[in-house]
Formats: C-alpha cells, sequence, structure tokens
C-alpha cells in the first residue's frame, strides 16, 4: 500500500504540480513538501487540509483509509483505446519515464506537446474551411 509521502507525490505529479508550485498553492514550504513526500513527516491537520484541497483528494486517500482518489476516477473511466496506448510497450515507457522525469524536463515536454497539439488543431481548421468552400 502506498504511503502518505508517495499519494502526495502522485497526486502532486499528476496534476502537474512542482514542489515549488504546489508549495505556493498550499503556503507550505518546498521542505515541508519534500519531508512529507519522503515520509519523514507527517503533515498537521492544517497542512492536510491544505494538500486536500489543492490536490483535489480527500483525506481518507491521503492516509490510506481509501485506495480511491477524486484523481483516480477519470483515469478508471478513460477509454478502452488510451488504456492500450498505455500498455504499450513503446509508448507505456514514454509516460512512464516521463512521469519520473525532472519537473523543468516534464514542463518543457508539456509545452512541446501543446506546441504540436496547436498546430495540428490550426491545421485541422485550415483544411476543414478548405474543403466547405
Amino acid at each position: 500500500m502506498p504511503t502518505l509521502g508517495e499519494r502526495i507525490k502522485y497526486l502532486r505529479e499528476m496534476k502537474g504540480y512542482s514542489q515549488k508550485e504546489l508549495s505556493e498553492k498550499t503556503d507550505l514550504t518546498i521542505v515541508q513538501l519534500s519531508r512529507y513526500e519522503t515520509n519523514h513527516r507527517k503533515p498537521d491537520p492544517e497542512a492536510l487540509c491544505c494538500l486536500v484541497k489543492t490536490l483535489d483528494t480527500s483525506a481518507d486517500y491521503l492516509i490510506g483509509l481509501t485506495s480511491e482518489s477524486s484523481l483516480a476516477s477519470p483515469i478508471r473511466n478513460l477509454n478502452q483505446e488510451f488504456i492500450s496506448y498505455l500498455d504499450h510497450p513503446v509508448h507505456g515507457t514514454f509516460l512512464k519515464s516521463f512521469l519520473n522525469a525532472p519537473d523543468q524536463l516534464k514542463n518543457e515536454t508539456l509545452q512541446f506537446f501543446n506546441f504540436i497539439m496547436s498546430n495540428y488543431e490550426n491545421s485541422t481548421l485550415e483544411h476543414r474551411k478548405d474543403t466547405m468552400t
């Protein structure tokens, strides 16, 4: 069963936050978050409340009383095509590597992906306009 620290880190990464970003959103220090994520300290009730609100989860999930976070539900409901993409030996490996990458690399990758998707959407719109005329 994942620890409190592992659950905090998992949700932080699923939300795309660096420790710095989460510390700013929760008014906790980076040192506090780091200690929580490495299980060297446990958050006090006030800090736990801030984490619950910011990570959009429940205290029950963070402390291990339930195995389902609010983020887990949408993931479970993904369509089969996406799930098979995650299970693919190449694509799944990339995604697992991405989740373990440093925050700066994640941000750069996301920016690049957004750039690609923006260009794709623009070219699709242009193609639709061309076919309508």
